[in-house]
């Protein structure tokens, strides 16, 4: 299937410059997002900012040394990533559900060993 007659955009090129990050779509566009909206490609320097590679077949961009990935559909709906809090997960943690005991899995004393 190809991605440009379904309609789906892609990426076939981006660049990082000092203020904005650029990306050449297929169709011909071409998207323009804040710099800003990545903190860790605004914090890095320009050979970490030119060391990518595209995800797929260009739904996305990944830089390697920053672990940093930005998806087309990220930069045309307007999805900055957000700066983890200090003293805070990145990702908040999953609450868990506390189950009553599966009485299967207690240990038995059934042999034990008398003294």
């Amino acid at each position: 299937m190809n991605t440009v007659a379904s309609g789906d955009p892609r990426i076939e090129d981006v660049r990082v410059t000092e203020d904005e990050i650029v990306a050449h779509l297929a169709d011909g566009r071409v998207i323009r997002v804040p710099l800003a909206w990545s903190w860790r490609l605004a914090e890095a320097t320009p050979a970490q900012r030119a060391n990518f590679r595209l995800i797929g077949t260009g739904q996305g961009v990944h830089w390697p040394d920053l672990d940093e990935d930005i998806s087309v559909e990220g930069m045309l709906h307007g999805t900055p990533a957000r700066r983890p809090t200090p003293g805070r997960p990145a990702i908040a943690p999953r609450t868990r559900r506390h189950a009553p005991p599966n009485k299967r899995m207690q240990p038995t004393r059934k042999g034990a060993a008398r003294g």
